[in-house]
């Protein structure tokens, strides 16, 4: 995992690691990571008061894990999806 010049243990807040993570090659906004808080699926964060902050290393573990492998056609992505490829 590479960390695209941030340390590990850096602290975001929600739009600077959307931003980050944007930059990265994992386009997401801020907001849906603040309905993915909500509704659960997103990256784990931390409160500071009122503040939501992700640690980089995990919202960066989090991003590479929901990136799917290369497929030579959508139809490769539905039988991935439905359990029967090999």
């Amino acid at each position: 995992m590479t960390n695209f010049g941030i340390a590990p243990s850096t602290l975001l807040r929600r739009a600077d690691c959307a931003a980050k993570l944007s930059e990265a090659g994992y386009p997401i906004s801020a907001k849906t990571l603040a309905s993915m808080a909500t509704r659960g699926g997103g990256p784990s964060f931390h409160k500071f008061g009122s503040r939501v902050l992700y640690r980089w290393a995990d919202a960066l573990a989090w991003a590479e894990a929901r990136l799917r492998g290369p497929v030579h056609s959508s139809s490769e992505l539905e039988s991935a999806c439905d359990g029967s490829a090999s």
